[in-house]
């Protein structure tokens, strides 16, 4: 009676296999990951007012159009080579119940006639191969729409200008009402919401975010 021969190939064999499986696993992973950078970005605001703090969250984030989505906080980099783009253009990428990145700044009070805002100030370099840009979020109490929304953008320039170690040379372009950095920076901006709270016990909530699409 003869022994039954095994099925499985020889050791050496599985080897490979296993090699040539944890390489494309790899290179699967990085392209992924390459994937993952966002190539659009834009910004929204908005101002939400109710008789609890997390209601009038929501009523802003409604008003910012965003109320929809899962939103994920992350940090200050604009990526290298994303594209603004209006916030009609950006909503109609999203699906209700997505998992979405913003940068986000939220302000909010119940005390009668004190002053919110929330904002997002971006810089981006001219040079984008080398550096990504910068959001900056800030929220405050008692400053203007204008106030809040400059104080950001000026966060958002300065932490570009130390990456490049310039930081001493950024200078406020009153022509075209933005920050300059010799010839490295490309543009500065801000968005920002403000709102000044009407009843004395009801919540008012401030909302700026810059929505980055994957």
């Amino acid at each position: 009676m003869q022994a039954c021969s095994d099925p499985s190939p020889p050791a050496t064999h599985r080897k490979r296999e296993t090699s040539i499986t944890k390489n494309l696993t790899y290179k699967h992973i990085q392209v992924q990951m390459n994937d993952f950078v966002p190539k659009k970005v834009f910004f929204t605001r908005g101002v939400g007012r109710s008789s609890s703090q997390l209601q009038s969250f929501e009523e802003a984030l409604r008003d910012a159009g965003i109320a929809q989505f899962n939103l994920v906080s992350i940090s200050s980099i604009f990526p290298p080579y994303a594209e603004v783009v209006p916030r009609e253009e950006g909503l109609k990428m999203l699906s209700p119940g997505q998992i979405i990145f913003t940068v986000l700044a939220r302000n909010s009070s119940d005390e009668l006639n004190r002053m919110v805002s929330s904002a997002i100030g971006l810089a981006i370099p001219r040079d984008r191969s080398r550096w990504g840009g910068y959001l900056s979020e800030h929220h405050s109490f008692g400053e203007t729409e204008n106030m809040a929304g400059r104080y950001a953008e000026k966060l958002a320039a300065e932490m570009l200008a130390s990456t490049m170690g310039m930081k001493d040379k950024l200078v406020w372009d009153e022509e075209k009402e933005e920050y300059s950095l010799e010839d490295k920076i490309l543009k500065t901006s801000h968005i920002a919401s403000n709102a000044v709270v009407l009843r004395n016990g009801e919540w008012t909530t401030t909302v700026a975010a810059a929505v980055l699409i994957v």
